[in-house]
């Protein structure tokens, strides 16, 4: 190993580096933007309507039924 070895960075990850370093709101407003569409409260009760309700597909879907 030489005397002045420095661990490898990817370019990836000093460019999230210096982005999270000029707005460091960045992670909070991602969190913020999840909880939006992912993070809610499930409808049990809908979920297993949707679950009896799906019409099983055919296995070629544009052959007509006879």
């Amino acid at each position: 190993m030489p005397l002045f070895w420095k661990p490898y960075k990817s370019d990836v990850t000093s460019f999230i580096e210096e982005l999270k370093a000029r707005k460091p709101t960045l992670e909070a407003e991602q969190r913020a933007g999840r909880a939006l569409l992912w993070d809610r409260e499930q409808d049990r009760q809908a979920q297993a309507g949707w679950r009896e309700a799906k019409v099983p597909q055919q296995p070629y879907v544009y052959q007509t039924q006879r």
